[in-house]
């Protein structure tokens, strides 16, 4: 990308990106990559899903990607049968908050899950896909 282009790479993200241009760009390079990527501070070590490019304890700006791989335990999960504009055309759908360890993570759950087999404390896994129109997301699957 040219020192003078505007990255607005977050437009290619989920159904509907709020944001073109963030200073955590880099996150869509990851999942065009294949991978999901959350951010950790250098200088306190405190993880953050979705990332971030400052760290809220210490205010650090000195930040690293690392990948979210590997299993989660389900915390909680909600089928939507009303969204927001935007996202009213995928309805219904099934959110979840995931747990891996140091960090969570908050998504949907991929379509090939049927409501009915989710369990809280279920083990599951993200991973990168595209939404019905072709953009980049990522999804939870059975592990």
């Amino acid at each position: 990308m040219a020192k003078n282009e505007l990255d607005t790479r977050f437009t290619e993200f989920g159904t509907v990106s709020f944001a073109a241009v963030t200073r955590v760009n880099d996150f869509i390079g990851h999942l065009e990559n294949g991978k999901l990527m959350g951010t950790r501070c250098v200088k306190c070590g405190k993880t953050f899903f979705p990332p971030r490019a400052q760290c809220c304890e210490c205010l650090s700006a000195e930040i690293e990607w690392f990948e979210v791989a590997g299993e989660g335990k389900l915390v909680g999960y909600s089928t939507l049968q009303y969204a927001p504009t935007g996202f009213t055309e995928e309805v219904p759908y099934t959110i979840a908050l995931v747990d891996y360890g140091d960090y969570k993570v908050f998504g949907r759950i991929d379509a090939s899950v049927p409501e009915a087999d989710l369990a809280v404390g279920m083990t599951l896994k993200a991973a990168v896909s595209r939404t019905s129109n072709g953009r980049l997301t990522y999804v939870f699957k059975r592990a």
